[in-house]
């Protein structure tokens, strides 16, 4: 199901999935495995063309490592097309399959990669018990980012870079705090533009440098089931004056990221009402069409 070629220069390795053809059990099974998945074509040509539009005028923050990677947080309060993406139908389709029912949306950010930038160090985003880079967020223990690419991710144009597996390793090596420069193994994964990237928090990931003629853009959005709250109740709670601006058919995705955090530490050994059948643990739910 998974193929790789050489990449012209250096000792990455191209995903060359067939992402189009993959069931949606082999979709889950390979984000559950593997540590992410394509999803081509989420965003026609006309929606990357008019967020492209709506972005252009706004201002960006340099990283702190490099003026040619820039972003800005908060992107979904930039406006109706940012703020209804969050309930992207297809997107919340997939999610729904792979985490359940009830969801929560934690933020968006805008990303932009400029000819120049020189890469994002492996890393992962889920670091256990907070972090100063991604706060308490980063503590929830599943987590889902969706990468909407509004620019061809070609291999000399910062496309998205990960390590397969690398998120199920129980190896010191795989420290949720420690930071990589590259790895022999990584793997870089090309898509066109209006296809997501989506991947498990704890994957080491980054992206390669941009060594093309022109920016790469990409809309961020994170996603956890409602159950796997942080370890400390100490996430920004949603301000009323954006929580405002928040359609009614939006609102359950908007829910205080602290309230529930799923767990009982006097949960007993026998509790009452326990469940006979789970489909989202099933070992079938890679077969599913």
């Amino acid at each position: 199901m998974d193929s790789s070629a050489p990449v012209a220069a250096g000792p990455r390795r191209l995903d060359t999935t067939d992402w189009a053809s993959l069931t949606l059990g082999q979709r889950i099974r390979h984000l559950e495995l593997e540590g992410y998945v394509v999803l081509p074509d989420l965003l026609s040509p006309e929606q990357v063309a008019n967020f492209k539009r709506q972005l252009a005028p706004l201002e960006t923050i340099p990283a702190d490592y490099s003026d040619k990677q820039r972003g800005r947080r908060g992107i979904q309060w930039e406006g109706p097309d940012f703020i209804n993406l969050v309930g992207h139908a297809p997107t919340i389709a997939f999610l729904e399959a792979l985490l359940g029912p009830d969801i929560l949306f934690l933020g968006g950010v805008y990303a932009l990669s400029l000819p120049g930038h020189p890469g994002i160090s492996l890393h992962t985003d889920g670091q256990p018990y907070g972090s100063q880079i991604f706060g308490w967020s980063g503590s929830c223990p599943v987590q889902v980012r969706v990468l909407y690419y509004l620019d061809d991710l070609t291999a000399d144009v910062s496309p998205f870079l990960v390590v397969p597996r690398s998120h199920l390793s129980m190896h010191a090596d795989a420290n949720p705090y420690t930071r990589y420069t590259g790895h022999p193994e990584e793997v870089a994964v090309p898509a066109k533009a209006g296809s997501a990237v989506l991947l498990n928090h704890k994957v080491f990931h980054g992206n390669c440098p941009n060594v093309g003629t022109r920016e790469r853009g990409m809309l961020a959005y994170l996603y956890r089931p409602a159950w796997a709250g942080p370890a400390e109740e100490k996430i920004p709670a949603w301000p009323a004056d954006k929580l405002a601006q928040v359609p009614p058919h939006l609102a359950r995705y908007f829910e205080n990221p602290n309230v529930r955090r799923g767990f009982d530490f006097n949960h007993p050994n026998k509790p009452k009402n326990m469940r006979g059948d789970a489909p989202g643990i099933a070992p079938s739910r890679w077969e599913r069409g």
